[in-house]
């Protein structure tokens, strides 16, 4: 693996769970909005949910990223 590429997957393994938690945070929120009192924002809700899935996503895959990295040294 390339220096910059362990660089970015190792050394800075806390934006993978920092997006990670944003993605989280945004889920909750749109499972919010779909509330009935807030019936109004459930295209918000829904653009949360999308938004904050795929930033799970990343994070988790920059999580697998790390734990790869560590096990090759």
């Amino acid at each position: 693996m390339s220096g910059t590429l362990r660089l970015i997957v190792k050394d800075f393994g806390w934006i993978h769970t920092s997006l990670g938690l944003v993605g989280n945070a945004m889920f909750f929120v749109g499972s919010v909005f779909f509330l009935p009192s807030f019936s109004s924002y459930q295209t918000l809700g829904v653009w949360l949910f999308i938004i904050g899935s795929f930033l799970m996503l990343i994070g988790a895959m920059g999580e697998l990223g790390v734990k790869i990295v560590e096990s090759r040294e």
